[in-house]
């Protein structure tokens, strides 16, 4: 895939994936080839957004990553970045659940847990009890099954287990529950586990459970996310055509990219970085079979209310709320910002989350509305009466895949009805976390080169 001016490569979409593929084209393809992001957004990065609240940076959209995960840990040291990788100051989130704030739990697999003791005060006697029975009931699994967490978990642990300990965590992730997402999503080791000869699910979290690890859990980025996000666009060198697109159509040297005013852009190569229900749209005469399979992935939309606090809010030294079933409380989560990251400035940062897959919440529910919730949360949670120094609403629409039973398999289908030269990257395919969606870009990015 070269000529004299080098390869033309194209990537719809500029969120993280499609600015790691630009980046990793850049590096592999080399100087000479022209590289252009389309993106009609004001900003290039998706759901990875810094705003300035009170003059301190926050992200307002994905705001952590799994550090015991190496793929951002190692993009930073690439980039000579590895002094701006930040950890968590070690505060632990709580749990509101039946009115009441609780420890979260410890030991546990995404919420699932591995001993019963974990969930005492959390769920009543008879769901303890249940749970230390668990390995004497007779269970049958079969290798490659992918129930749902909720059908799982509830069936050998009890519904509270799953309403208190599982859904606040998977709400928090994924704006779903686990009554939508498959267990091979939600806690692969414990699916591996089970496959494996695992005798009960007692036995399967045990053997899942993480070894410990010296560090946090959780990295960011100091200054915030936009500061990874500048160095990808500089070093990508990239062209930034701040326009939507309409389809990907073949062309005598590889592809022609349809933008919105109906120009043609030429590529040897595409990479779609879009959210799934927009692949569509883009490759359903290409690759029916592939935007078939794009089509069934839900999404959930989420919005996010940034509030500063005037600085001495008494709020707990704690990383956050996760919020289980249904309560009084608005908020499916609420992280503690100054807190888990440690105070950067005289006001108190706090983020509130609110949407769940099936509800329309950030699209209908405006501005006042959320901000007039976020009052009320804090008041119901903390006792906090206090009004903010500065607050940001943000909405991610569609912006959430849900990982359903079955999810890899979608996910193959998509990949293997993609023609040579085509290749897609984002949340959906491989993890919603930004390390996932590192993975994700690096592997499209190496695709098409190598085929190119």
């Amino acid at each position: 895939m070269s000529s004299s001016a080098g390869p033309r490569y194209c990537v719809v979409g500029g969120g993280i994936s499609g600015l790691v593929a630009a980046y990793r084209l850049r590096v592999t393809a080399g100087p000479d080839a022209s590289i252009t992001v389309f993106d009609p957004a004001d900003r290039l990065g998706g759901v990875l957004r810094t705003e300035r609240i009170a003059g301190q940076p926050l992200d307002v959209g994905a705001e952590a990553f799994v550090a015991r995960r190496p793929e951002v840990t190692a993009l930073l040291a690439e980039l000579g970045m590895a002094d701006k990788q930040i950890a968590t100051t070690g505060a632990r989130p709580l749990i509101y659940s039946e009115d009441r704030l609780h420890a979260l739990p410890k030991d546990t697999v995404n919420g699932i847990p591995s001993r019963p003791d974990a969930l005492v005060g959390l769920v009543d006697d008879a769901t303890i009890q249940w749970m230390r029975d668990e390995p004497r009931r007779p269970f049958s699994w079969r290798a490659g099954a992918d129930p749902t967490v909720a059908e799982l978990v509830g069936d050998r642990f009890g519904e509270q287990v799953v309403i208190r300990s599982v859904d606040p965590l998977l709400a928090g992730v994924y704006a779903g529950s686990a009554a939508t997402i498959g267990i091979r999503a939600a806690a692969p080791t414990v699916a591996t586990a089970l496959d494996r000869g695992a005798r009960n699910l007692t036995e399967a979290v045990t053997t899942a459970l993480p070894p410990p690890a010296p560090g946090s859990v959780f990295g960011a980025v100091d200054g915030g996310y936009t500061v990874l996000l500048d160095e990808l666009v500089r070093r990508s060198d990239l062209r930034w055509a701040q326009i939507g697109v309409r389809t990907v159509m073949p062309a005598q040297r590889g592809w022609d990219v349809l933008d919105d005013d109906g120009q043609r852009w030429p590529a040897d190569a595409v990479v779609l970085a879009v959210p799934a229900p927009r692949l569509p749209g883009l490759i359903g005469d290409l690759a029916p079979e592939s935007a078939a399979a794009a089509a069934t992935i839900p999404v959930a939309s989420a919005a996010v209310v940034a509030l500063a606090l005037p600085g001495g809010t008494p709020l707990p030294e704690q990383s956050g709320v996760l919020v289980a079933g249904r309560t009084r409380l608005h908020a499916k989560a609420v992280t503690l910002s100054s807190r888990k990251w440690g105070r950067r400035g005289s006001t108190e940062m706090v983020r509130l989350s609110y949407g769940r897959l099936g509800d329309d919440i950030a699209r209908g529910a405006g501005d006042d509305e959320l901000l007039a919730w976020a009052e009320q949360d804090l008041a119901q949670l903390f006792d906090v009466h206090v009004q903010p120094v500065e607050s940001r609403v943000v909405r991610w629409i569609d912006a959430m895949p849900q990982y359903g039973p079955g999810h890899a398999d979608v996910v193959g289908r998509i990949r293997a009805g993609l023609p040579p030269r085509l290749a897609v990257a984002g949340a959906y395919l491989d993890g919603i976390g930004v390390p996932a969606c590192v993975a994700a870009a690096t592997r499209a990015a190496a695709a098409l080169v190598r085929t190119g």
